[in-house]
């Protein structure tokens, strides 16, 4: 039997959770951590096929390293020390990221799926499930990312649109207004003639501030002061023309506060979603992960593909704002702690009690 004299013993919380990873076999938690058996003396990944061992005699280690140096051994099974399946496969797609994103032309679904090695169809449904978009959109989303940089400081509009990587400018006006939500000379100039309705309400986490451009709901924020909320929005849209139009908001507004307080009604409002191709993977990821339920920043970074990207996609979530919609207080630190909100911690705090209490709710109704 091996010895656990230094085997370090997590929080019951994160222990907890690791061994529901365990019993589903989350594939999302492959490299997060290994789970050794003190009866075999066998330290496994967590999707291992062999039979679950009994919970008392589970202990649970970062990494084999720990694991060996507490005198257990490799699964052969499993094999825990290669690279799981999930990281291959999420390997492939920071790849074909990357190639995308340093590539003059957009490449075919057919390039990109040879240049991985496997078949289109595999590699289409493979990108889609890890970034929450499409190859196609992924690639969109880039060349609008690049659109943006370039066209206050282009010679001409058609100069920024070509070196953006549009095949023409004809091809990028025939959607520019569903891209930008503006022209391209109004996106150019700062967007001073955009409009932006907007309302203030109270809610249970205190004052909330809605907007809405003509493409959907641009902000949802959470405060203390009205004013200041106010000025949050200026800043973030310093040159469009903001009316408040309380009356004209109360549905939405409803339906917002509704996801507050009853956060497993979910929210079927249009969103206007602005942020570059990376911050749309993580806010897309975000969106993915069920109320009631949590996720690290490390298993957010490895749900996108890019395991090595902790902190980009801390910043990611912090330059949310769209608060609720997009749940980024659903994201926590790896020892189960909560982490910054842009909103403030016992807001975050609120959010989950209730989402966990709606969630038990219902399942005890079940």
């Amino acid at each position: 039997m091996a010895s656990t004299s230094s085997s370090p013993e997590l929080p019951d919380e994160q222990a907890d959770a690791r061994w529901q990873d365990v019993m589903t076999r989350n594939p999302q938690a492959d490299g997060q951590f290994v789970y050794a058996v003190r009866t075999t003396g066998i330290y496994c990944r967590a999707t291992c096929p062999s039979r679950l061992p009994k919970r008392e005699n589970v202990l649970f280690f970062a990494n084999g390293e720990d694991a060996r140096a507490a005198g257990y051994r490799a699964c052969l099974r499993c094999t825990p020390d290669e690279t799981s399946l999930s990281q291959r496969q999420a390997d492939i797609i920071t790849s074909a990221c990357h190639y995308l994103a340093q590539a003059e032309e957009t490449p075919t679904l057919q390039q990109l799926a040879k240049r991985a090695g496997i078949s289109p169809f595999h590699f289409h449904r493979l990108f889609k499930r890890i970034t929450g978009l499409t190859p196609h959109a992924y690639a969109m989303a880039l060349r609008h990312e690049r659109l943006q940089q370039q066209l206050p400081n282009a010679r001409t509009i058609t100069h920024a649109i070509l070196d953006a990587g549009y095949q023409s400018s004809s091809r990028f006006y025939a959607q520019a207004n569903q891209r930008l939500g503006m022209t391209a000379s109004e996106r150019r100039a700062g967007a001073p003639r955009s409009i932006i309705h907007f309302a203030i309400a109270q809610c249970s986490l205190g004052a909330i501030l809605l907007a809405q451009s003509q493409l959907g709901i641009c902000a949802i924020l959470l405060g203390d002061d009205p004013a200041l909320l106010l000025k949050q929005l200026q800043d973030q849209f310093p040159k469009a023309d903001l009316r408040g139009d309380e009356q004209a908001f109360e549905q939405q507004m409803a339906a917002v506060i509704s996801l507050i307080d009853q956060p497993q009604l979910g929210l079927d409002l249009p969103l206007d979603i602005r942020g570059t191709a990376f911050q749309q993977r993580v806010w897309q990821a975000l969106r993915d992960i069920p109320p009631g339920q949590t996720m690290s920043y490390a298993e957010l970074a490895a749900r996108i593909g890019q395991p090595s990207a902790v902190r980009a996609v801390a910043r990611a979530c912090a330059a949310n704002t769209l608060a609720v919609a997009i749940p980024c207080h659903r994201v926590i630190r790896q020892d189960g702690s909560l982490s910054g909100y842009r909103w403030g911690l016992e807001r975050k705090q609120s959010l989950l009690q209730r989402e966990r209490d709606a969630t038990e709710g219902r399942d005890n109704a079940d």
